[in-house]
């Protein structure tokens, strides 16, 4: 029997599963809401016929208000609003939980990009000697990050967790009784959580996904690929943001960065105590025995009856395992041997650490700190710097900042910045202490501008009485500015004789951020994505030239417009002069539950990573790469698309278009993290300080996607019209890169919908904006088409597709209550003597629906 297509098992699996329980979801009774179960669908098909008939949202709901209710006042509608949210809210969380259950039957967890795959194509080939080299120096790296682009509190997501497994087992008593629990679970945080907060739920996913997940896909590789030999390269790494990303959060303190990196150290050695719990139970063998009881009652110890203290340290812990391995092998018949195995390699890839916890901060942070530094020296009479040390060059800063050396007291300084900014990095070696150097060895410098701001965070370490600091200190290049400058900041570094043996220390590499978000709010899709593409063939080949092995760490967040989309596919088709011998991305928010959420997805991401690199290094070694003509057309491109959306960025319009018609301003009053919406604390929104998330959020909740596609339509057609397609048309069919570019620009079309916000065509202040904006994207879809060959956007990945269209028809009634609220709020500001409570209550619905819509789209922030 012939396996179903994609989308058939889609359609069987999921689409059918979701009517089915929804219409049970649906006739649940709940207390005060009535029958809105029943005029919800009404309310879906109104909005659908509404935008086709070019109705305005205020238009749709007043209709449905007059038709439905028994009166219309403004309340009456207000509370349906309230109720419709509630029951959307609910809807989203049953399509997840249907979707995730589905998942290994929907994708082939066997097919291209499984381990398996890799395992049969190297042996295809006569290439499992290469293959066996890769996976001793390869690894791949998943930061999980504190942005906030998750709405949903720890309760729903046990529900969900719950849920999915019900649906899975296709047990109807259970998925009733979680979908009763659900309508009745608040789905709102009453407060804003600290990032210790946010770090114990990230650490959930360690716990319960991670863990279990890595272990066994390095398992996988050394029995079925290394033929039993202990593999030495972790391969899996983890890397933990919330507690040690300073950027913009002054609610991260010294504190709780020590407070997170304890509690990652407890989760890891938990999850170690329940394992030798279970190995327990069956290594009853003599001497194994009295070994693996000594290390539970050890572990047991360190966990719950510890401050702090660990009664076995990780050298301890290693050396035991490898004894009872040995017992078993010699004296046992290898019985049980796969189990301990396992264990083994956890410990191998976790140590005492699980994730390394990053800290971060901001270059101008840095300034100002080490200004206070410096004064603080001076103004004692030391030595350690010249007093004319402000009026030097960068280059003879540098020289100085080489050499310094001091032991500071962090009780000394007035500012709390640089107190803390000093204590955060002597956290990192009192981390090391407990967790070993994987606890935290990377300091992470954001909005990194010059050498010299690497100069400054390596010399504050020395001033710290550490004179071979064992961290990494990572620069981190957004701006397409900065992007361009990077090799040559680089190369500085790499001419200093300090720094280069600081390196050699290190094992000659060096890891270097690049930052996908803000290079695309800075420079628009393409040139953001062609500067980063650049930025490493120049940043390889100019490590390459000084013996330094280049390690990319990539700043991506969920959608296209912040390096999101098919992201395994870029990694394919990096090509060898791109050095690529880690891959390092951060995961956030939905992207972790979307994509690492579940055992399957999580299994199933992490080997499409693994097999990109393989790709690469492996199978198309001397493939991938961008002649000299294609990297002209690509230059060229990316050029037309930065000036077209310079050209929109710099219109007068632009900020107060995000202000006054967008969500912007309400993502700073959801409770979903510990970070503030904007870098400054001025009232005043300056460009700059925007951060991303909201930034592309807000382009998301208008269903307008700007970032992921604004300028695209503008370069391609340039070719068109000056009779070029067919250049544009092979790059697209030769490069891997640039089809993957584009397939991801074709993603944020297709989670468009203009006719939400077709009433503002008519704006007196906003209407031509929306145009351009309407314009573009009408050029952009037109033409991306026409290289595709396709007559509907994503029409090579039919079952993304179908999940994109039914997620979009549950949220189109969410989306219609925002632009009504937001319409009513500009409605109410302009009289008078504007009614505050009311503008009050729509705002929180402008909030509420923002949960859902984020929700929703998955990847939308």
């Amino acid at each position: 029997m012939y396996t179903h297509s994609k989308i058939d098992r889609f359609n069987e699996e999921v689409l059918s599963k979701y009517h089915i329980y929804n219409s049970v979801f649906i006739t649940l009774p709940f207390d005060s809401i009535d029958n809105t179960g029943a005029l919800l669908p009404l309310f879906t098909d109104g909005c659908d016929s509404g935008f086709k008939k070019q109705e305005t949202p205020k238009e749709i709901l007043d209709l449905f208000a007059q038709k439905y209710l028994n009166g219309t006042s403004e309340a009456e509608k207000i509370d349906l609003m309230f109720r419709f949210i509630q029951y959307i809210e609910r809807q989203i969380v049953l399509f997840d939980a249907i979707e995730d259950a589905a998942f290994s039957v929907v994708n082939n967890m066997e097919g291209r990009g499984s381990l398996r795959d890799i395992k049969e194509k190297a042996s295809a080939k006569d290439l499992e000697g290469e293959l066996i080299s890769f996976l001793e120096s390869f690894n791949v790296r998943t930061v999980l990050t504190a942005h906030p682009t998750q709405f949903y509190p720890g309760a729903v997501l046990g529900i969900i967790n719950d849920l999915t497994d019900a649906i899975r087992k296709n047990n109807l008593l259970e998925i009733k009784q979680l979908l009763a629990q659900l309508g009745k679970t608040p789905f709102i945080q009453a407060e804003k959580p600290n990032p210790f907060d946010e770090a114990v739920s990230l650490i959930w996913y360690l716990e319960n996904v991670f863990y279990e997940t890595s272990g066994e896909i390095v398992h996988y590789l050394q029995k079925n690929i290394l033929h039993g030999h202990t593999i030495q390269n972790q391969i899996i790494k983890l890397g933990f943001w919330p507690g040690g990303d300073r950027d913009g959060n002054p609610f991260v303190t010294t504190e709780i960065t020590l407070k997170v990196a304890d509690r990652l150290r407890t989760s890891i050695l938990k999850c170690y105590y329940r394992e030798m719990r279970n190995l327990k139970r069956k290594l009853t063998f003599a001497q194994v025995d009295v070994l693996v009881a000594e290390l539970e009652n050890k572990l047991y110890r360190s966990v719950f009856y510890s401050k702090g203290e660990i009664y076995i340290t990780l050298e301890e812990f290693k050396s035991q395992l490898i004894k009872i391995r040995t017992i078993l092998i010699e004296r046992n018949q290898s019985l049980y041997l796969d189990e301990l195995e396992g264990l083994l390699i956890k410990v191998n890839i976790f140590g005492f650490h699980f994730a390394s916890l990053d800290i971060r901060q901001n270059s101008r942070i840095h300034n100002a700190v080490f200004k206070d530094v410096v004064e603080y020296y001076l103004n004692s009479n030391s030595a350690i710097f010249p007093k004319n040390y402000f009026e030097l060059t960068e280059n003879e800063k540098i020289e100085v900042l080489s050499t310094v050396k001091g032991n500071l007291d962090s009780t000394v300084f007035e500012n709390e910045i640089t107190r803390s900014t000093i204590e955060s990095m002597q956290a990192i070696r009192q981390i090391q202490e407990n967790n070993g150097e994987f606890g935290a060895n990377r300091y992470i410098i954001s909005n990194n501008e010059s050498a010299l701001n690497v100069m400054e965070t390596f010399a504050l370490f020395k001033l710290n009485n550490w004179e071979n600091p064992t961290v990494d200190i990572i620069p981190l290049f957004e701006s397409v500015d900065d992007l361009q400058n990077a090799y040559i900041i680089m190369e500085k570094l790499y001419t200093n004789p300090i720094y280069m043996a600081h390196l050699a220390f290190r094992n000659n590499k060096q890891t270097i951020m690049l930052g996908f978000s803000d290079g695309t709010k800075d420079g628009g899709y393409l040139m953001a994505n062609w500067s980063i593409y650049k930025a490493k063939e120049e940043l390889t080949a100019m490590s390459r030239k000084y013996g330094i092995k280049a390690l990319f760490f990539d700043g991506r967040g969920g959608p296209p417009a912040r390096g999101g989309g098919k992201t395994h596919k870029f990694y394919a088709s990096l090509g060898p002069n791109i050095e690529n011998n880690e891959i390092q991305i951060t995961v956030q928010g939905q992207t972790i539950s979307s994509n690492f959420g579940t055992l399957d997805s999580c299994r199933y991401n992490l080997e499409n990573l693994l097999s990109a690199g393989a790709t690469n290094q492996v199978f198309n070694k001397q493939k991938n790469i961008l002649s000299g003509s294609e990297k002209e057309i690509l230059n060229q491109l990316a050029e037309l698309g930065y000036d077209k959306y310079l050209s929109f960025k710099n219109h007068p319009k632009f900020i107060p278009y995000l202000e006054q018609m967008s969500t912007l301003k309400y993502y700073a009053k959801t409770n979903i993290g510990s970070r503030p919406a904007k870098r400054s604390k001025s009232e005043h929104l300056d460009f700059a300080d925007l951060r991303a998330i909201p930034f592309v959020g807000s382009w998301s909740q208008l269903k307008q996607n700007v970032p992921g596609f604004f300028g695209v339509g503008t370069a391609l057609k340039h070719f068109e019209d000056t009779n070029n397609w067919d250049k544009v048309q092979n790059l697209y069919d030769d490069s891997l890169f640039f089809k993957t570019l584009l397939e991801n620009s074709m993603m944020s079309l297709a989670k468009s919908f203009f006719p939400l916000t077709s009433y503002m065509r008519k704006d007196p202040e906003f209407g031509e904006f929306w145009q351009i904006i309407y314009n573009e994207f009408l050029e952009t879809k037109r033409l991306l088409l026409k290289i595709a060959g396709h007559k509907e956007l994503m029409e090579n990945y039919p079952d993304g597709q179908a999940s994109i269209k039914i997620r979009e028809r549950i949220v189109l009634p969410l989306l219609t209550i925002q632009q009504y609220a937001l319409l009513r709020i500009n409605e109410l500001n302009k009289e008078q003597k504007p009614d505050l409570e009311l503008i009050k209550t729509y705002e929180k619905i402008v909030t509420r629906s923002l949960f859902g819509n984020t929700n929703a789209s998955r990847n939308s922030a």
